[in-house]
């Protein structure tokens, strides 16, 4: 029981990474004028992408200083997510399947 709760804490953890990949991508593809935020479509899709990842990453943004214009807040949710998987989520599956 312990295992697949933490499995899908695991599965979460990549849904998570997944969604702030697809952020960066589409922000950088705006910055560079490839998107345009004028087709609903894409407005759509970048608001809902930012909606989700802006509660995650905002805080994370208040603590590291600007970079003038570069954002680096997913690189340390990026770490922040494989420190908690390789210090704590990882040996806890470990305990919990009983190896």
């Amino acid at each position: 029981m312990l295992f697949g709760l933490l499995k899908f804490v695991d599965v979460l953890l990549d849904i998570v990474i997944w969604i702030i990949i697809a952020q960066v991508v589409v922000s950088w593809l705006l910055a560079l004028n490839i998107l345009n935020m004028s087709n609903r479509f894409v407005a759509t899709i970048a608001r809902a992408l930012y909606q989700l990842t802006d509660p995650v990453l905002k805080p994370i943004r208040r603590v590291i200083p600007d970079m003038g214009g570069l954002d680096l807040s997913p690189i340390v949710l990026f770490l922040a997510i494989l420190f908690f998987r390789l210090v704590i989520l990882y040996p806890l599956m470990q305990s919990a399947y009983g190896m």
